[in-house]
């Protein structure tokens, strides 16, 4: 075993928190895990204890520590990435005010109608690069400014997940410049930016944001209380990673020196980034999406993300597993994700059309709408299981395309595609027609970590730039490009149009049902 051999990436989902052992070259030689856990409540709330989550992190490092032999003595720099959005605040002694108001919150729902009818909206999307949701911590502050003013009168810094893990780890309030410049900022220069401040009421509650580092040039030390409680050796540099929408993306090949490369993390939210420089970042009309920074001089994300993926197979395969209980046929969801391919490749294609807004929360790319609910479009007596399984799998696909050409008029050359979804050949195939390019799945397992991972292994000199590091932690793990099927692609490309009058044409049908809501 050779001392300062290992990266530790340490990267917070919102319901598991896992720590990976990487070394120099980019190999993963180890992973723990822990469950976190958030919890919903009246009015659209879901939250997540912030001591919690904490903890959880600790746990999985421990856990780690007990696969990986001398891990402290290994490692050489900590990596931290997380869930994005979301607004977890810190008071006096650096605890927490609250629980944190994650990501699915959708309280701040009527607060994003008003503050994008103000005058300044429309700049406020010019500098951010970012449509106003609920998600988002800009909008969670307006909201709670307004209706829960106790909070931020408590709140010393508004940070993010990420940004509370490293408040443990070192004891530096900060943030990086992906969510500072989608949130608060401006994607040109990366920093906080006046009139998007203004445009948000927020003005004189300027002194919640925290500094802003850049994880690739500045890192700090593990303190002595974070090394007792991790078990690591105090000392230990520690790199604030980006959000990990960006660090997935990268781990698993959205930028490798080529143009016009993008990447889709099909997991249970669909999270759809193009790779483009700041010059041809284009701003779609509707005034949707986020553009968020990588660690590469020059070059952002152009981002579109489905509030649910793969949750709306989640729930047509928990729908016949209740079906099969009540008649006494026990089975699990993994039996019934061993059936996927089989009913993929009995179905006949494009017969049905399926919106895939599941979630509780609505959607948010490429529209915003609260409301917003999935819906079949075609059913008839002949359709079967297998029809409906094959039919939301193509809604998961069209909405990828739906989020793509809201990023400008030209498709990317190819897809990356990561998350677990992706290792079915023919859901890869139905992706790869439905929008209309070449996808190439990443072996990269831990993609999210592994993005942190790689920018602290420039911040220590291990490489001298991010490209450098991509050539040797991201291009040997991407397959051989699959292209689509021209048939398929064809007719996709003929039902497309259909898919996004008939979007269009439901919000009133949504506002109606959601009016019923207790």
């Amino acid at each position: 075993m050779e001392s300062g051999d290992i990266i530790l990436g340490l990267d917070s989902g919102t319901s598991v928190v896992k720590a990976v052992a990487f070394d120099l070259e980019g190999n993963q030689l180890a992973c723990a895990s822990a469950r976190n856990r958030y919890y919903r409540s009246a009015g659209g709330a879901a939250q997540q204890s912030m001591t919690q989550t904490w903890q959880d992190a600790v746990s999985a490092i421990h856990k780690l520590g007990d696969r990986v032999e001398n891990l402290a003595a290994r490692v050489v720099a900590v990596a931290v990435t997380a869930q994005g959005d979301g607004s977890w605040l810190v008071g006096a002694d650096n605890q927490p005010v609250d629980d944190a108001w994650i990501w699915l919150d959708a309280r701040a729902a009527a607060t994003v109608e008003k503050l994008n009818q103000q005058p300044l909206a429309a700049a406020r999307f010019q500098a951010t690069g970012t449509g106003l949701n609920t998600c988002q911590q800009g909008a969670q502050l307006a909201h709670m400014d307004q209706h829960y003013p106790e909070l931020l009168a408590r709140a010393e810094v508004a940070l993010h997940c990420k940004d509370w893990l490293y408040l443990n780890l070192t004891g530096v309030r900060a943030t990086d410049p992906s969510e500072a410049s989608f949130t608060f900022g401006n994607y040109r220069h990366q920093r906080y930016d006046d009139t998007v401040i203004d445009a948000l009421g927020l003005n004189h509650r300027r002194h919640l944001l925290p500094e802003i580092i850049d994880g690739t040039q500045i890192t700090h030390g593990l303190t002595a209380d974070a090394a007792r409680q991790t078990g690591l050796l105090a000392g230990t540099p520690v790199c604030l990673g980006y959000v990990d929408m960006a660090m997935t993306a990268l781990g698993a090949g959205v930028h490798t020196g080529e143009a016009n490369t993008a990447c889709s993390i099909v997991g249970s939210t669909g999270v759809h980034l193009r790779s483009v420089t700041i010059d041809e970042v284009w701003l779609n009309p509707a005034q949707t999406g986020y553009v968020i920074p990588l660690p590469w001089p020059g070059y952002v994300t152009q981002v579109q993300t489905n509030m649910a993926s793969t949750l709306n197979l989640d729930w047509l395969l928990n729908v016949a597993s209740d079906l099969l209980s009540s008649f006494g046929c026990e089975t699990d969801h993994a039996r019934l994700v061993q059936q996927i391919d089989r009913w993929l490749n009995d179905a006949q294609p494009g017969t049905l059309l399926f919106h895939p807004y599941i979630s509780l929360a609505g959607e948010r790319g490429p529209f915003v709408n609260a409301d917003a609910r999935a819906s079949f479009t075609g059913l008839n007596y002949q359709h079967n299981f297998g029809d409906l399984v094959r039919g939301v799998i193509e809604g998961i696909g069209m909405a990828a395309r739906d989020c793509y050409q809201a990023m400008g008029a030209t498709l990317p050359g190819e897809i990356r595609l990561t998350g677990g979804a992706v290792r079915s050949q023919p859901l890869r195939q139905i992706l790869a027609a439905c929008i209309g390019a070449p996808v190439r799945i990443s072996q990269r397992e831990e993609a999210g970590a592994a993005g942190a991972a790689m920018m602290a292994a420039v911040a220590i000199g291990a490489y001298p730039d991010m490209a450098q590091c991509v050539e040797r932690w991201v291009r040997p793990l991407l397959d051989d490009a699959e292209a689509p099927s021209p048939a398929l692609m064809q007719r996709y490309q003929q039902l497309f149009p259909q898919y996004q009058q008939i979007r269009r044409d439901l919000p009133a049908a949504w506002q109606a049902l959601n009016s019923f809501k207790e």
